[in-house]
Order: structure tokens, then C-alpha cells, then sequence
């Protein structure tokens, strides 16, 4: 994998410099943090689903699983009053105790119906790669949306927040233990030299021919599901997918079923 510099239209002059191996070091410039863990797969609402069956969709968990995430660490809640000042969001700590931490973790620093929360770490990814700053993929919140950002973490001396912002006036709450920030680091400087191209199926005969039996097999399994044949209904669902290959055949060298990001180190 190759990566370079930009010239000043901004288009990568891809050169021989190499991507450097993954890393991300997470330096604590609080002391004590919100907890940083590797994420969670599961959401709530995937396991109300009918026989739970949103797991069945492998990419939709992979996404789930694919990062760390910070948890919040002092139950809050936030009030935006509708106004565009900062003054116009009150946080309040569900503890009162508690509120002198919660004002250095949760702030409305921007104004414009945004909530600002600190990560309490300075992170380092390798050069080339940057870190992916966002709310937990497919996890749902009432009212706030997360705001996402790539960030250059493989030179920045300093930290970032972590930003949600209200869809309309009113009061949510954070509970201790709340998942606020996603952590993906991703080699950005690579994804800078893919050139996308538009083709059509028939200049690939392989795969078309491979597209073909798979939606030739898939029209037929729908066809006997609708028709309520026993066999296709114990069956509920075909695993292409989850076995990596829709033929039948031995499954990919990259294919995964479940994704286990590492627990960070103490140090």
C-alpha cells in the first residue's frame, strides 16, 4: 500500500513512501478519563428484533464492532432551550455531588445546539492512518444526533471533542455508562489515491456469471419462502453471506463473522 503527498490542486501525487503499520495510542491528559473499550456489536433494538434476527446481517455487526468506544462517565442531562447561544443549553448533573465533573466532561462550547463532550485523551495513530471520531454505528438516540469527524491524529499535538447536536429544544439524558464517542482509525492518506471506476457486469464473466446463480438461487428461495415450503421455512434465511461464499464454496481469506477488537493496555 503506497501513500504520498498532496500538490496544491489537492490530488495525491501517490509516491513510494509506505503506509506504516497500524497503531493508536491513547495518552490520558486527565486522571481519571472516560473509559475507552473495545466496542460493542450488540444494540438494543437488534435484540428485540423478531428471533433477533438483525444479527443475521454479518456487515451490519461487523460495522457495530468495528472501533473502541468511550463511555460516559457521570449520569447528565442536557436541555437545549431552541436559541443559537451557548447560554442556551443547561447541563445538568444527575448527582449533584457530581456536577463540578460533569462541567469539565459536558459542555455547550459552540452554541448552534451542540453538546460538547471531552475524551479525556491525546491519540496517536501511525503515520498515514487518522482516527474516525463518531457516534456508535447503528445505535440510536432521541433528539441528539453525533457529529463525525476524521481527524489527523498522527500528528496533532492536541485533542478534539466529541459533538452532539439536538434536533429540536428539549431535555436528554446520559446515563453513566453510555457509549458517546466511536473510534475507527482508518489509513486516510491511502484512501486518498483509489480511483473508483464504473463497469459493466459483462466485463467481468466471472462474477456475472457468479451474480447470476446467486440471484437465480435467491428468487427461488424467496418463491418457496412465500409459498410456505416447510423445508425453506425451517430454514428462515439463507448464510451466504455469513459463510463467506455464496456457491457453496470454502469461504475468502479475509472473511469474518464476528469482529473482537483488543482491549487497550493499562500502562
Amino acid at each position: 500500500m503506497t501513500t504520498g503527498t498532496f500538490d496544491d490542486d489537492g490530488l495525491q501525487d501517490v509516491s513510494d513512501r509506505v503506509l506504516s503499520d497500524p497503531e493508536l495510542t491513547a495518552y490520558r491528559i486527565t486522571s481519571h478519563p472516560p473509559e475507552m473499550v473495545p466496542a460493542d456489536a450488540t444494540r438494543n433494538w437488534m435484540d428485540g428484533t423478531v428471533q433477533r434476527f438483525a444479527y443475521r446481517c454479518t456487515p451490519l455487526s461487523i460495522a457495530n464492532g468495528t472501533g473502541w468506544e468511550l463511555l460516559v462517565p457521570y449520569a447528565f442531562s442536557a436541555t437545549w432551550t431552541g436559541g443559537r447561544q451557548t447560554g442556551d443549553i443547561q447541563i445538568k448533573a444527575e448527582d449533584p455531588d457530581l456536577q463540578g465533573h460533569v462541567d469539565s466532561f459536558a459542555q455547550s462550547h459552540f452554541g448552534e445546539a451542540v453538546l460538547t463532550m471531552q475524551p479525556g485523551y491525546l491519540f496517536r495513530t501511525a503515520p498515514g492512518w487518522a482516527l474516525w471520531v463518531r457516534g456508535s454505528p447503528n445505535h440510536q438516540a432521541i433528539n441528539v444526533s453525533p457529529l463525525e469527524g476524521i481527524v489527523e491524529t498522527d500528528w496533532l499535538p492536541f485533542t478534539f471533542t466529541m459533538n452532539w447536536r439536538f434536533s429540536y429544544p428539549g431535555t436528554v439524558h446520559f446515563r453513566k455508562g453510555d457509549r458517546f464517542c466511536f473510534l475507527t482509525p482508518v489509513p486516510h492518506v491511502a484512501l486518498s489515491s483509489i480511483q473508483p471506476r464504473v463497469r459493466d457486469l459483462s466485463d467481468d464473466p466471472e462474477l456475472e456469471e457468479s451474480y447470476k446463480k446467486w440471484a437465480t438461487n435467491r428468487t427461488a428461495f424467496n418463491d418457496r419462502l412465500k409459498a410456505e415450503d416447510p423445508e425453506t421455512v425451517r430454514q428462515g434465511w439463507q448464510r451466504h453471506y455469513l459463510r463467506g461464499d455464496p456457491q457453496g464454496g470454502e469461504a475468502p481469506q479475509f472473511h469474518l463473522k464476528k469482529r473482537r477488537m483488543k482491549w487497550p493496555l493499562e500502562e
